[in-house]
């Protein structure tokens, strides 16, 4: 079995891939207990949600990282707490950014849940629970590669664990910029995406960007009788859904004139395969044109999340003065947030009915990226995915989702090798009911980052 080798300047020990997958086969077992552990810490950043548990769940991970041999605080920059580990290079070698997140999504309606949320479950496999995949399975991959390593780890590592990426990341800026100089690495790794499929792993180099906003229509000073004044007078719920069903033509692609779209990457996604990934009920037609991975990945995507109108138990026989809808856009990389939040409203103002009054108000945005994928450092990276994955090439992929703050990591560390990879594959559910890891792809997604750190060194400096 080859041997890394590294500057001579380094003193630390080398592993062979060989001790390395008896390392990471030695420790999943206690690697596993602990993700059950974090799983069971329902740490939800949201509003409403006792955010003591976000206290707990951190407070855990800088346990993990004391662990692993590494210096861990927890910090915060006016949000939720997030944790800073480091442990310093060997002579000679670069330094790796690990970054993952300790806060979970809302679980919904539990009764949409075959077990409890907060109570780690297998089945066939299969790890059940939130946060299981989506991110604390992330956490627990940096854990399991610094364990394999031990003593001997070739690089210097930062850790950095974050408690309010599901909520919008507010404070992560400010994090960053407080402690710039501490997190500053030659490799970041971003452990918060997925693989192409299973068995078959993948390097993100695409995302989309996001603006979340609301858009409310008035049409009366009061709710009135209905059958007094309907048919002549307009009702706010009418208006509004004739005004959100003006965001799609009738092929179903966006039609706020303006958005940016481009082409994805070269790769096929059977429309079968999306129907049962997505749980499409049969008779539904997919929307938009195109190839299905430019549509969800490098065209722009807009969705109701929700709307505020009474509910239909007890609802009156009056039409209704007012009603409100929150609407996500997901952004083409390429778009500017700010520019597509004008273009928005005024899509929004002009296909207004009837002379309604519309008003408007943003929440959130967040950039889309194009990541770079060439260079010795990516190519390391693809190498211990490819061995990890037992000669299978990593794909490189876009997202449909947003992880907004790489646009800060690419502005603030511009000379970083950015790898963005994860633990999740097209079964996981991240976000909805029944949220699950597959046990297997997770010991191949943590050998993979423990090959990386051996590759990583060896390469560096080519």
């Amino acid at each position: 079995m080859i041997r890394w080798t590294y500057d001579a300047r380094m003193t630390a020990p080398t592993l062979t891939e060989s001790e390395l997958r008896a390392a990471i086969a030695r420790e999943m077992p206690g690697v596993r207990a602990d993700l059950e552990r974090l799983v069971r810490i329902p740490g939800i950043a949201f509003d409403g949600f006792d955010h003591s548990h976000l206290e707990r769940s951190a407070a855990a991970v800088a346990e993990l990282l004391r662990g692993c041999g590494l210096e861990a605080k927890i910090v915060r920059a006016g949000g939720q707490p997030a944790v800073i580990g480091t442990k310093a290079a060997p002579p000679g070698a670069p330094t790796v950014l690990l970054y993952a997140h300790h806060d979970v999504q809302p679980t919904g309606d539990p009764a949409l849940w075959d077990s409890d949320p907060f109570e780690p479950v297998e089945r066939d496999g299969r790890l059940y629970g939130r946060g299981a995949a989506d991110d604390k399975a992330g956490v627990l991959a940096h854990v399991a590669a610094l364990r394999a390593w031990g003593d001997a780890l070739p690089v210097g590592v930062v850790v950095f664990v974050e408690g309010e990426e599901e909520y919008g990341s507010d404070s992560l800026e400010g994090l960053l910029r407080t402690h710039r100089d501490e997190l500053a690495a030659d490799v970041i790794v971003i452990a918060d995406s997925g693989n192409w499929d299973i068995g078959v792993p993948a390097l993100t180099t695409s995302l989309r960007g996001v603006i979340n906003c609301f858009v409310e229509v008035e049409v009366l000073r009061n709710a009135v009788h209905s059958g007094m004044f309907g048919g002549a007078v307009p009702d706010a719920l009418i208006a509004l859904s004739r005004l959100l069903a003006s965001l799609h033509d009738d092929a179903g692609d966006v039609a706020v004139a303006g958005l940016v779209s481009r082409p994805a990457a070269e790769l096929d996604l059977p429309e079968d395969r999306l129907r049962a990934e997505a749980g499409m009920l049969d008779g539904v037609r997919f929307i938009g044109t195109g190839r299905l991975v430019d549509r969800l990945w490098t065209r722009p995507a807009l969705s109701v999340l929700g709307v505020d109108a009474p509910s239909t138990v007890g609802a009156p026989n009056a039409l209704i003065p007012r009603a409100k809808a929150k609407l996500s856009l997901r952004l083409a990389p390429g778009d500017d947030p700010k520019k597509a939040y004008e273009t928005l409203r005024a899509h929004l103002d002009e296909h207004a009915p009837w002379g309604v009054k519309v008003h408007h108000s943003f929440e959130h945005d967040g950039n889309p990226c194009v990541i770079d994928a060439s260079g010795p450092l990516f190519d390391a990276a693809r190498t211990a995915f490819r061995d990890a994955w037992d000669g299978v090439d990593p794909v490189h992929i876009g997202v449909g989702g947003s992880i907004p703050f790489i646009a800060t990591f690419q502005e603030m560390f511009p000379s970083a090798t950015i790898l963005v990879t994860g633990v999740e594959d097209p079964h996981a559910q991240a976000h909805g009911p029944n949220e699950s890891l597959n046990l297997a792809e997770f010991a191949r997604a943590c050998l993979a980052e423990a090959l990386m750190f051996g590759r990583v060194a060896g390469a560096y400096g080519d």
